[in-house]
């Protein structure tokens, strides 16, 4: 049967929201009727639709049954990165309002994801509640992963890849080992990249390095943060990748503006949009 995704508020954001109001979809329940909120961050709504869309194609093709909570906004990582928690109790507040009556909630971003589970602040009042959604918020590759225990994706993407592994899903959510500790390798990003027939995952020199991202330690220390996206690429670039992908557009922003500044020959895809294209 087709139907439109479910609108639960007024409040949007206008890019997804667009594609929403002239899509529809064929929707296949997942096992026990789990409902499902998909989580945009707003620099991805803003500057990078496509991934939220890309992010709610793939979720229904695995047979996920996708609503997106109009009234989402922001969900204040920006404020507290920069010293500003006691700024961001609103937005905490209403992110819990949003998403509590979920059984998941899945974004296409580790930062943000780190950010609600682990450095959103207490809300008084609501500590019961916000443990509760803590379990239940889940980056998108964490969440095909371990939740819906994708091992056999039929699809086809004939490309040399790089991975960038960005520092908040990497080490604060455990997205894959990390070159500092000793514990075997493993990563959830690899894990679905290669079920794909036809990609080539490149193996980095520095696996697991950071980009210089940093939200506003790009602005605040800008120098240090553009050489170390210069050394991301260059990495890359020598291991003759096609495109460099990963979980966070953030990252893949601050690399490929520097790339396209350098006019540096490489094609840059969030990780969803991969998955989805080549499963279409």
């Amino acid at each position: 049967m087709l139907i439109f995704i479910d609108i639960l508020a007024i409040d949007v954001q206008a890019n997804i929201y667009q594609y929403l109001n002239i899509h529809k979809y064929r929707i296949h329940k997942m096992p026990l009727n789990k409902k499902i909120a998909l989580f945009i961050p707003c620099y991805v709504d803003q500057f990078y639709p496509n991934v939220g869309i890309a992010t709610l194609e793939l979720l229904e093709k695995l047979g996920c049954q996708v609503s997106y909570p109009m009234g989402q906004t922001c969900c204040g990582q920006p404020m507290a990165n920069a010293g500003y928690e006691r700024d961001t109790f609103g937005t905490t507040k209403h992110f819990l309002r949003t998403f509590l009556v979920y059984d998941y909630i899945v974004a296409p971003s580790g930062s943000c994801v780190l950010h609600i589970k682990d450095h959103a602040p207490s809300i008084p009042g609501m500590e019961r509640e916000q443990e509760s959604l803590r379990q239940k918020i889940f980056e998108l590759t964490e969440f095909l992963t371990d939740v819906l225990k994708v091992e056999n994706l039929k699809g086809y993407f004939p490309h040399k890849v790089g991975f960038h592994a960005s520092c908040h899903g990497h080490r604060g959510l455990r997205l894959g080992s990390s070159s500092e500790r000793n514990e075997p390798f493993y990563s959830k990003g690899k894990q679905l990249l290669e079920q794909l027939d036809g990609l080539e995952w490149v193996e980095l020199t520095r696996t697991d390095e950071c980009c210089g991202f940093g939200g506003t330690f790009a602005v605040t220390e800008e120098a240090l943060s553009v050489q170390m996206g210069k050394d991301r690429l260059e990495d890359h670039l020598t291991h003759g990748i096609e495109i460099l992908t990963g979980g966070d557009m953030s990252c893949i922003m601050h690399l490929e503006g520097i790339a396209k500044r350098n006019q540096q020959p490489l094609k840059f895809m969030h990780i969803a949009e991969i998955l989805n294209q080549a499963i279409s």
